[in-house]
C-alpha cells in the first residue's frame, strides 16, 4: 500500500466554499464506488481557507496520474467532477499540463521511516 498527496485550491469566494463543503458532506453513491474502483481504500481531503489537501492510500501498483482519472468512466462521477470544477482552480504551481488537475505533493518527511531508521528519541 502506498499513501500520495494532491493540492487544489477553490475559488476564493465564500458563497462556493460554502457549497463544496455541503456537497462533500453528502457524496453522491455512485462516485464513492467509482473512487473505489479504481484501487484507492483510503482518502481524505481537508480545507484551510480555499486550499484543498487530499491524502489517499491506493495499493503499490496505482499510479495517480495514469489510475486516479479512470474514475470519470462512470457517467455518475464523471458528472460530479465536471461540477466540482466549478468551484476549484489549480494551484499556482500546478503543471502546464492541463490535463493535470490536482497537483501532486512530494513527501518530505515520514515519521514512520524516521522512527525505523533512527530509532525513537
Amino acid at each position: 500500500m502506498k499513501a500520495f498527496a494532491q493540492t487544489l485550491e477553490l475559488k476564493d469566494d465564500p458563497a462556493l466554499i460554502s457549497e463544496y463543503l455541503e456537497y462533500h458532506k453528502r457524496v453522491w453513491p455512485e462516485v464513492l464506488s467509482a473512487i473505489q474502483a479504481t484501487g484507492i481504500s483510503t482518502m481524505r481531503i481537508f480545507v484551510h481557507g480555499n486550499r484543498l489537501f487530499m491524502y489517499a492510500e491506493a495499493p503499490d501498483d496505482f499510479d495517480a496520474a495514469r489510475d486516479y482519472q479512470k474514475y470519470t468512466a462512470s457517467a455518475r462521477a464523471r458528472e460530479w467532477d465536471e461540477l466540482m470544477r466549478k468551484y476549484q482552480q489549480r494551484v499556482p504551481a500546478a503543471s502546464s499540463n492541463p490535463d493535470e488537475w490536482w497537483s501532486p505533493m512530494d513527501l518530505c518527511f515520514d515519521l514512520s521511516d524516521q522512527l525505523q531508521k533512527n530509532g525513537p528519541g
